[in-house]
């Protein structure tokens, strides 16, 4: 396949999580639309990597992975905190600077 597929792909599945982002107020959502778009930038580094020859954005995106499960692991410990805390996952509603 051509290079400009998976380019397309990965512009797709960005746009996609920005506009997650933008139009959701659930953050269990947000945090999932942060995830696609971790993906899509995953996936365009391993086609431009792949079409150069060089493995260096391969491990670039090893590294990129490890650090989106950590913070899904974490973003996700602090949704079950506010939800405990607050009993909404609206980020809307969640004010955490007033009493």
């Amino acid at each position: 396949m051509d290079i400009s597929w998976y380019l397309a792909l990965s512009a797709i599945l960005f746009t996609i999580g920005v506009l997650g982002v933008l139009l959701r107020r659930n953050a269990i959502v947000i945090l999932m639309s942060i995830e696609i778009m971790l993906n899509a930038v995953n996936l365009t580094l391993v086609t431009l990597s792949q079409s150069m020859g060089d493995v260096t954005g391969q491990v670039l995106v090893f590294f990129s992975m490890s650090v989106a499960a950590a913070e899904a692991a974490i973003g996700l410990a602090i949704i079950i905190a506010l939800f405990r805390r607050k009993l909404t996952l609206d980020v809307t509603q969640i004010h955490l600077f007033k009493y």
